[in-house]
């Protein structure tokens, strides 16, 4: 979509003065490389760079470990303290220690390809691509699903989903297949929602408005003004957006906690 202006009352840097508001094509991009039939583009190639760091990371972090922490192994233990004692101790309870690798990799991973998006030279969140989101979805489903019905049978497992004890029999006609739809196929589907479209939300607002900047900037006094504005939104907008990619990759990971709780507990 194009929005022109007349380039008599403004400074023009874009031809016939026309606004290239961004659309969903800054989310798309060609294959940098191909083997065989299979293409990688920037979004997969950030994918790996993502894993490699956080393994590399905490990899340097702990591979001489000191009694006393410091530097990097004290800003890894500190991450590590957070998970388990803010997710998966406090969320899963009993049993959830052997989930917290789980949710470690998963958080910081997810941190991790959400600040690509503010990292000069990368820009881009890989989460905001839908494909991304999902396969960690299902990665978080074909885990608590198959654990559910392992510790409750598979019975007990789909009984305890739809039957919640301590309402009237009548009502579990209409609440039995809701509470079934809504925990089978609804809940997946808002696990990886949730995480792609704040994403693909906060990069399309930082674009347009970094966009903007420049095509109001010229030598007029309203296009300052109007670029200025601009740029004091794309700073505000970048530093609430490293808020939100923290946020999400928190909110993933707890969810996470909490589908894995109710499969090991039914109580819950």
């Amino acid at each position: 979509m194009a929005i022109s202006l007349p380039s008599s009352a403004w400074g023009c840097n874009f031809p016939d003065c026309s606004f290239p508001a961004p659309g969903t094509e800054i989310f798309f991009f060609d294959d940098v490389w191909q083997i065989g039939p299979f293409g990688f583009n920037k979004a997969m190639i950030l994918l790996f760079i993502g894993v490699i760091v956080v393994i590399g990371f905490f990899w340097y972090a702990f591979r001489k470990p000191k009694i006393v922490p410091r530097g990097a192994q004290n800003v890894g233990e500190l991450g590590y303290n957070f998970i388990h004692d803010g997710i998966a101790r406090d969320v899963i309870g009993k049993g959830g220690e052997k989930f917290v690798p789980f949710l470690f990799s998963f958080f910081f991973l997810v941190w991790v390809l959400n600040f690509m998006g503010i990292v000069p030279g990368v820009l881009f969140p890989v989460t905001s691509v839908f494909a991304i989101p999902v396969a960690f979805a299902l990665i978080v489903y074909f885990t608590w699903v198959p654990l559910g019905i392992m510790k409750q049978g598979p019975i007990g497992f789909f009984k305890n989903m739809m039957f919640p004890p301590g309402l009237p029999k009548p009502l579990y006609v209409i609440l039995a297949p809701i509470e079934l739809i809504s925990n089978i196929i609804v809940r997946p589907f808002t696990h990886c929602v949730r995480l792609f479209a704040n994403m693909f939300a906060g990069h399309l607002l930082l674009t347009t408005f970094t966009v903007a900047a420049w095509y109001l900037f010229s030598a007029t006094v309203i296009g300052a003004i109007g670029s200025a504005v601009s740029f004091v939104v794309v700073i505000a907008l970048t530093g609430f957006e490293m808020l939100i990619q923290a946020l999400q990759a928190y909110i993933f990971t707890l969810l996470a906690a909490v589908y894995i709780s109710g499969a090991l507990h039914a109580e819950h």
